[in-house]
């Protein structure tokens, strides 16, 4: 099957599966849902509440490297494999993500993205999450469904994380370029970040794309055409290498999947993303209109 699923799904191409009973072994729905602080929104309980028929949610903050001091940084192979066979998904299964967000995505292009670094190919993005999933009067539920465990492999591709050493060195070497999908009050320093202990700004050089601006009002993803035009105006260079950064590793993605979209798989994302740089940076490389970093 790998290789042959859509990367982004339609929810009517979605409902008729379900209608068929297809969801199982070969297909499995996850709920990716996961929100910032501020939200004051609980994802799991909301997902207990409502949830596409047969999906099973995935939490970016269990599925982690739980010895990090930063939010949901990439678990190793076995943690991932373990996690994602105690949801049903084997390595011939295709996984379709969405969640909840009122964008129509925000945290399920990191979830796809962790398939896909992780070796598994078959994985697609539910195009409108479950936004457009109801605007289109599709069905819900409260009931939960246990999956059978299934085995699965996960083998990373390490050259698709990048680390703060790497993005330090690029500020010299300046052989990449740097693309930032936090929201522009954020990138500019103007509006406060979520984690405290951390002002906003951003990394030296970084080119800011924000996340929402890939999706349209009903959550959709752009068509690719729009997504070329959106790169370009952005002054970003789809021919030449660039990696992602954000705020801790989660919406960079959006910016992944649209290149993806455009042609071009092979985006690496700095996983620490600005909470990382942040704590560890000089203040020099703390970019900010606002009050920046300290000495």
């Amino acid at each position: 099957m790998a290789g042959q699923v859509k990367t982004l799904v339609g929810a009517k191409w979605l409902a008729e599966a379900l209608r068929n009973k297809r969801v199982g072994p070969s297909l499995r729905v996850l709920d990716a849902s996961w929100y910032l602080p501020k939200l004051n929104r609980n994802a799991r309980e909301e997902f207990t509440q409502r949830h596409i028929p047969g999906a099973s949610f995935f939490d970016i903050d269990e599925c982690c490297d739980r010895s990090s001091p930063y939010d949901h940084m990439l678990p190793g192979e076995d943690e991932f494999a373990d996690y994602v066979g105690n949801l049903g998904v084997g390595n011939n299964t295709h996984v379709v993500v969405y969640d909840c967000s009122d964008f129509g995505s925000f945290a399920a292009p990191r979830v796809w993205w962790m398939f896909r670094f992780f070796g598994h190919r078959s994985v697609s993005v539910l195009n409108g999450g479950m936004k457009n999933w109801l605007h289109e009067g599709h069905p819900v539920t409260h009931l939960l469904s246990t999956p059978e465990r299934a085995q699965f492999r996960a083998e990373r591709n390490a050259a698709w994380v990048k680390t703060y050493e790497d993005v330090l060195q690029n500020l010299t070497d300046r052989k990449f370029q740097l693309v930032d999908a936090r929201v522009e009050g954020r990138f500019r320093g103007l509006e406060p970040e979520p984690r405290e202990e951390t002002e906003p700004g951003h990394i030296p050089g970084s080119i800011n794309m924000p996340f929402p601006s890939f999706m349209d009002s009903s959550g959709l993803e752009r068509p690719v055409e729009e997504l070329k035009e959106m790169f370009r105006n952005a002054s970003v260079d789809l021919q030449k290498p660039f990696w992602v950064t954000c705020g801790s590793g989660v919406t960079a993605c959006h910016i992944v999947l649209a290149a993806h979209l455009c042609g071009h798989p092979d985006i690496c994302l700095y996983d620490g993303s600005w909470s990382e740089w942040f704590s560890r940076a000089v203040p020099e490389h703390v970019i900010s209109e606002g009050k920046g970093k300290k000495q």
